[in-house]
């Protein structure tokens, strides 16, 4: 009888294909039991081969962990887009790297607060009232972001990165440096249409001083008061993944 021996390169090749599949498999029907399924599989193939069987089973777990991963940012990004459509939930809705947002997500309405800046409509009343109630305590601020669309995300982020590299940095620092700084497109609050950067007109750097101003002192003591909240304060830095932004605000 004819034996077929498999080597490694073999085995790996194969179980890539059989992985692919059944990722593929997983996004269209939601199939955790894909993966299983190459694992159980995989286990079978691999139990014979000694050191050999060992490191392809470590990087098949590897690679079967990282499916995982994109199976659940794959159904966050789908639980994200049917809460932000509406529903008592609509402005609970979780957005951050672990809990992406369709790339293709536009907000039903669009409403502006100021000239070439756009929110979601149904925050605009809170957000107009929270400014003019600022403005009547003698403050003086100004939304410099909102809205921003998957492509304008990726344009700001990429913007930042060169900056970055421009300053010495190698590609790698530079992108961990300005995903602390800015969403990585796709995980953004600004793509939801719930979230505005908000500044005095007296200091408009985006540092850390910024949460200095008297503008900002008024908007964290009340902003609470319109439905809105310091979305990444510097004590939950190490929760949120981002730098302490005192000017980001989301309702």
């Amino acid at each position: 009888m004819k034996r077929f021996i498999w080597n490694t390169k073999e085995i790996r090749r194969f179980l890539r294909k059989r992985t692919v599949k059944c990722f593929a498999a997983g996004l269209l029907a939601g199939a955790a039991v894909g993966v299983a399924a190459v694992s159980l599989y995989a286990y079978g193939v691999l139990s014979g081969n000694d050191a050999a069987s060992a490191a392809v089973s470590a990087e098949l777990s590897e690679e079967n962990e990282k499916l995982r991963e994109q199976i659940d940012k794959y159904h966050a990004a789908r639980h994200n887009t049917e809460t932000l459509a509406g529903g008592d939930a609509w402005s609970l809705a979780l957005v951050n790297e672990t809990h992406p947002l369709d790339t293709s997500y536009v907000p039903e309405e669009l409403a502006e607060i100021a000239d070439g800046y756009y929110v979601d409509a149904r925050i605009l009343a809170d957000l107009e009232q929270m400014m003019n109630d600022g403005a009547e305590q003698g403050l003086s601020m100004y939304v410099t972001s909102a809205y921003r669309s998957y492509e304008q995300q990726t344009e700001t982020f990429n913007l930042s990165m060169q900056n970055r590299l421009g300053q010495g940095m190698d590609p790698l620092t530079a992108y961990e440096e300005t995903r602390t700084s800015v969403a990585i497109p796709g995980t953004s609050e600004h793509a939801t249409g719930l979230a505005v950067d908000i500044i005095s007109t007296e200091y408009a750097e985006l540092d850390e001083r910024q949460g200095d101003t008297k503008e900002q002192q008024w908007l964290m003591e009340h902003c609470w008061e319109y439905g809105f909240i310091l979305r990444y304060p510097p004590e939950k830095s190490d929760v949120t993944g981002i730098i302490f932004e005192p000017w980001h605000y989301r309702y």
